[in-house]
């Protein structure tokens, strides 16, 4: 057991995975921790204006005379900037940058040009900090790779030295999910019950309403699997924004009868019950660093349909032996994504898949957050030289 230390976090965008993360390990942690955080919206604005505000903040009345052994931040605080913005009492402190996402590999919409001063903010945030941690290999991976395409259009002085030397600081650190709030063997019974009742196989898609989510190929597996006869019902969950992608609408026209939960859940309550009372998870992404959602669906014993790429294949290792994952992935097509499905109908009726906790349970085994605080704090206690 690691000694109790002060954590100073400061959380530029804070909302979404990255408040689930902060709120999980400190909830679940045995150091002190104070939290500096800006609501989560503007990302742009917040990658460039945070290190000010922060510097500014922790000089006023409020945050004088606190005192603290390491900071803790995510990838949206440029932190070489941050500590040349604050006294030398700050500035000394060791850092470490959870990243739960790079600027590199963070696909850009159609139309638009990736501004490049976000990924080199990324770049000398990794310098700057004293261990980076990353949500997984992948993760860490592709921006080893936008690195690598980047420094080929630099004229010159290309750091190629100090790419080489992130990976001495380099550690994979997945986050933690809550234990599902839901009976999951009741879960669990009433899947078996509709699959040995022959009753349309229940399909959950759960993401942010956004272009990177690619819910164009969801509507053309549903497409598909209308086509060929094959039952279903669908809910399409999570967080909606102003401007949501035409896709949206046209899912929902096409398949009304067949929706059985539509949009945000107002609590996670819902969300919860949302997962448990599905069969199959399905992801479509073309940008998922860890996967959070189906990680979740995992826990509650879903069986996971995910495109063989991204962080997916490392997360289903996590809870399946590395021979079997290939079981639960597809190509990365809408057309191989309904030929699954397909075959997973043809099974249900058949008998011949039976649902069962094993994944759950081993899954949790490894990340569930009472287990991962115990080890981000041992590791967060280690770089402070507190261990």
């Amino acid at each position: 057991m690691c000694h109790s230390i002060r954590v100073l976090s400061l959380q530029p965008y804070f909302g979404g995975s990255h408040r689930q993360f902060q709120d999980g390990w400190a909830g679940h942690s045995s150091h002190q921790w104070d939290i500096l955080s800006l609501p989560a919206r503007h990302w742009k604005w917040r990658m460039r204006h945070a290190s000010l505000y922060f510097s500014k903040q922790l000089r006023s009345p409020e945050w004088q005379g606190k005192c603290w052994d390491v900071v803790v931040c995510s990838d949206m605080l440029n932190v070489a900037e941050f500590k040349g913005l604050v006294g030398r009492e700050l500035s000394t402190l060791p850092v470490v940058v959870y990243f739960h996402e790079n600027q590199f590999a963070y696909p850009t919409r159609a139309g638009y040009h990736r501004d490049q001063h976000f990924p080199f903010t990324n770049f000398t945030t990794a310098l700057a900090a004293d261990a980076i941690w990353f949500n997984s290999r992948f993760n860490f991976d592709s921006m080893l790779e936008g690195l690598d395409r980047q420094t080929k259009r630099w004229p010159d002085y290309q750091p190629r030295n100090a790419i080489a030397s992130l990976q001495a600081k380099l550690a994979v650190q997945p986050p933690g999910i809550d234990c599902p709030p839901v009976d999951v063997k009741r879960c669990l019974r009433m899947r078996n019950e509709r699959a040995a009742d022959k009753r349309p196989m229940r399909i959950v898609w759960a993401a942010r309403w956004e272009h990177d989510k690619n819910a164009e190929d969801l509507l053309e597996a549903l497409k598909i699997l209308t086509q060929n006869g094959i039952p279903f019902e669908i809910s399409v969950i999570g967080q909606t924004f102003r401007n949501l992608p035409s896709v949206f609408d046209d899912i929902q026209k096409t398949f009304t009868s067949q929706i059985l939960r539509w949009g945000y859940q107002e609590s996670r309550e819902e969300y919860w019950e949302a997962l448990g009372e599905a069969d199959i998870f399905v992801s479509t992404a073309n940008h998922e660093f860890f996967g959070l959602a189906a990680a979740e669906a995992m826990a509650v014993g879903l069986h996971p349909v995910f495109p063989d790429r991204l962080a997916y294949p490392e997360l289903l290792g996590l809870a399946v032996d590395a021979g079997e994952t290939h079981e639960y992935l597809y190509d990365g097509t809408a057309a191989c994504l309904a030929r699954n499905l397909s075959i997973l109908h043809t099974q249900r009726i058949a008998g011949r898949r039976v649902y069962d906790l094993s994944m759950a349970e081993k899954l949790l085994n490894v990340i569930r957050w009472d287990r991962r605080a115990v080890e981000l704090d041992s590791a967060l206690a280690s770089v402070a030289g507190q261990s």
